[in-house]
């Protein structure tokens, strides 16, 4: 039997890609650091947009085939990031991908129609013990996710909150179902984050190099969007900028959603490796590690853990 890396990350996402865009870095750099990477997607995200013209016809309005093809994307994806442990919670497409629209806010909220089976009907127990399963099994020190408000409001970011979130309390009771296995306590919980500083710096460089694609129109002194983050709630900003290319061929393979000439290959470009390779979190359990950069930010998810 082999034996499981002393440090073990689990991170819970809502669709393929998610988890690339956020924490891609981060990913690629504990699987060559030897730690165990396990990521938990909850939805093969069947309403997304395509972006392919030839694959169109892959829509939920017409084959409804994307999630099947998504799920490849998301297994080259994960060859490229080194990742070999990945789930689907509760099993391919037990949950649906819940679809959006955007309110007039700008912050993205459910679609006026949605799928019976859709994840952000999910019953929050019942998904939450898949979940459990899975913490119980591998046994995580570390638990990444989303914020509340799932970044920008979109449903099933904010049913990925409230299933980590549940599941990480449920695992940790001796008493709840014993069948599905030993309880284990996560010790550090953080959420995914994006630097607010880091951002209005990356918006003025690609202004001064007279690129407008990434978040066009955003003044870069003025209202961000709400996955932003003030620096000041941050907690850990993890430097993995020698693993920016695996993160970008990670994002490249995911055509049907992901332009190589859009916006997040543009702010790569322009900004350069700082711009992926820096990733951002904030803790909402556990102690935060010795270990901190010059901004008072951990360095490591797992600073302060033993092994």
């Amino acid at each position: 039997m082999t034996e499981s890396p002393a440090h073990r990350l689990l991170l819970v996402h809502a669709h393929p890609d998610d988890e690339t865009i956020g924490q891609g870095a981060t990913m690629a750099k504990y699987v060559a650091e030897g730690r165990g990477v396990t990521l938990v997607t909850c939805t093969a995200g069947e309403m997304g947009e395509i972006l392919v013209p030839e694959l169109a016809h892959l829509a939920a309005d017409k084959e409804d085939k994307l999630g099947e093809h998504r799920r490849g994307e998301i297994a080259d994806a994960m060859k490229a990031l080194g990742v070999t442990d990945h789930r689907w919670l509760g099993g391919f497409q037990t949950y649906r991908d819940s679809g959006m629209k955007w309110h007039e806010d700008g912050h993205a909220v459910a679609a006026d129609e949605v799928h019976d089976n859709a994840f952000w009907h999910a019953d929050l127990t019942e998904a939450a013990g898949h979940l459990v399963e899975t913490i119980r099994e591998v046994r995580p020190q570390v638990l990444v996710t989303y914020d509340e408000f799932g970044g920008y409001g979109h449903p099933d970011h904010i049913q990925a909150h409230r299933v980590a979130m549940y599941a990480a309390q449920l695992a940790a009771v001796p008493s709840y179902r014993r069948d599905l296995g030993e309880p284990w306590d996560i010790a550090k919980i953080y959420w995914g984050a994006m630097s607010e500083s880091r951002m209005r710096h990356g918006l003025r460089l690609m202004r001064e190099a007279g690129d407008s694609t990434f978040f066009e129109g955003m003044d870069p002194d003025g209202p961000l969007p709400p996955f932003v983050t003030p620096d000041e709630l941050l907690s850990a900003a993890v430097d993995a900028q020698d693993y920016v290319d695996a993160k970008m061929n990670a994002l490249a393979a995911y055509p049907t959603q992901v332009q190589t000439d859009g916006p997040f290959f543009a702010l790569s470009n322009n900004v350069g490796s700082t711009a992926w390779g820096i990733e951002f979190y904030r803790i909402v359990k556990g102690e935060m590690g010795p270990e901190r950069d010059e901004n008072g930010l951990e360095t490591d998810l797992f600073a302060g853990l033993p092994g």
